[in-house]
């Protein structure tokens, strides 16, 4: 992405869905998008042009007919000035003036005006949304080339259950970073890279499996920073809670076995980053039927081992990515740990982890502190949010595999 901020024009429809909005201009802020908001009669109903003005730090524009922002903002110039014009909520009304013309009102006369393209996330009950004209009015944006996020399945406000929800501002902001991703070239263009992610869940019986606590939530973020830089990323991911980052190719699994399986199929990249949590061990028989307390079945487990994903890729004779990154997650003396890691396993990079338990331990968490180790040394990164640590390690894949080819011999 450039440097230049990138700028969105956030139309807020009425809805309840419209208090999201304000957590969505927020963060947009985080990832470095400004937004300028033009809050509808029907969305006023539910926040206030203060509050949508103060947290864009730039004007709520409201009324078509308001001559002084007529003179200095028009609605044309409105509705051009930005990268991207998104609609949340995107009321039913909103989509069908859009799909069908129609222009009298500020947000209506905006979209009709707009020479960018425009990022729908639906917001409405249920049966609204499954309305035969709402479905067709979609359908007609879609062909038009309107881009859409959502929505989601939940409980509504009305109390109803359902499609309907609008996507929450973290899914809605990611599918703003992937559409300037996909149209904007970066140092990662042209690359391929294979980011694993998540836990591994290893099947005891039809209701038991071995797990761990990841939370998928940092591989997440560098699948998302590593598109942001051009790459054309597959995510391999264990199962996870996680909204997955638009614009990458996702390969869901649940097994470690699963998870070699899919990284084997993504084969060639230009760089493997292998954050998942995969379980050393699987129980060695799975029984179809649940293993009963009273007969002494999970007294003892027998296990067997799991394949070796990123000793598998370091170590490739052929076809070996140009860098390879593993993760080390440990609870003492992390970074002697994460160095004897990385020789025995035989990867370029690896960076190191304290998931010790306490109030600050990164598995779960939003926060995460690493050590970044490479055969110059180990470098301490500071506690910092897990998208800041992605990006950082983002930007140092792209220096690394824009430059010389590594070489690493197998072992």
């Amino acid at each position: 992405m450039t440097t230049e901020p990138k700028r969105i024009l956030l139309i807020v429809g009425g809805g309840v869905a419209a208090y999201k909005s304000l957590e969505l201009i927020r963060e947009l802020a985080r990832r470095d998008i400004r937004s300028r908001v033009v809050l509808t009669k029907a969305g006023a109903e539910f926040i206030t042009p203060l509050a949508a003005a103060s947290l864009s730090g730039d004007k709520c524009y409201t009324d078509l007919f308001d001559l002084t922002d007529e003179a200095e903002m028009g609605h044309i110039e409105l509705s051009r000035s930005a990268d991207l014009v998104v609609v949340a909520p995107a009321t039913a009304d909103l989509m069908a003036k859009a799909a069908n013309g129609i222009a009298n009102d500020l947000a209506s006369t905006a979209l009709m005006a707009t020479d960018k393209p425009v990022l729908y996330a639906p917001a409405m009950n249920v049966r609204m949304w499954e309305n035969p004209a709402a479905q067709r009015n979609v359908e007609r944006l879609k062909s038009d080339g309107a881009l859409f996020v959502g929505p989601d399945e939940g409980e509504m406000a009305c109390g109803e259950y359902g499609p309907g929800r609008m996507a929450e501002p973290v899914e809605i902001a990611d599918a703003v970073e992937a559409h300037f991703a996909k149209n904007a070239a970066g140092p990662l263009t042209g690359k391929r890279i294979l980011v694993t992610a998540g836990p591994t869940h290893e099947s005891l019986d039809p209701v038991r499996y071995i797990a761990n606590r990841s939370s998928g939530k940092q591989g997440y973020a560098i699948a998302a920073a590593l598109r942001n830089l051009g790459g054309d990323v597959v995510l391999v991911t264990g199962p996870t809670n996680v909204p997955p980052p638009k614009g990458v190719e996702l390969v869901r699994i649940e097994t470690a076995r699963e998870m070699m399986e899919a990284s084997q199929n993504a084969l060639p990249v230009d760089c493997a980053v292998c954050c998942a949590a995969v379980a050393d061990y699987r129980p060695s028989i799975e029984s179809e039927h649940k293993i009963k307390k009273e007969r002494g079945g999970l007294t003892s487990i027998p296990v067997a081992e799991n394949p070796d994903i990123l000793k598998t890729i370091s170590q490739l004779k052929n076809g070996r990515p140009r860098l390879v990154v593993g993760f080390a997650a440990e609870t003492d003396d992390v970074v002697t740990h994460a160095e004897v890691k990385r020789k025995r396993k035989g990867c370029d990079w690896m960076v190191a982890n304290d998931v010790s338990p306490g109030e600050h331990c990164a598995m779960g968490g939003e926060r995460n502190t690493v050590y970044l180790i490479t055969d110059e040394g180990d470098e301490a990164w500071p506690e910092m949010p897990k998208a800041e640590v992605a990006q950082k390690l983002a930007s140092r894949i792209a220096k690394a595999i824009s430059g010389p080819t590594l070489v690493k011999a197998a072992e």
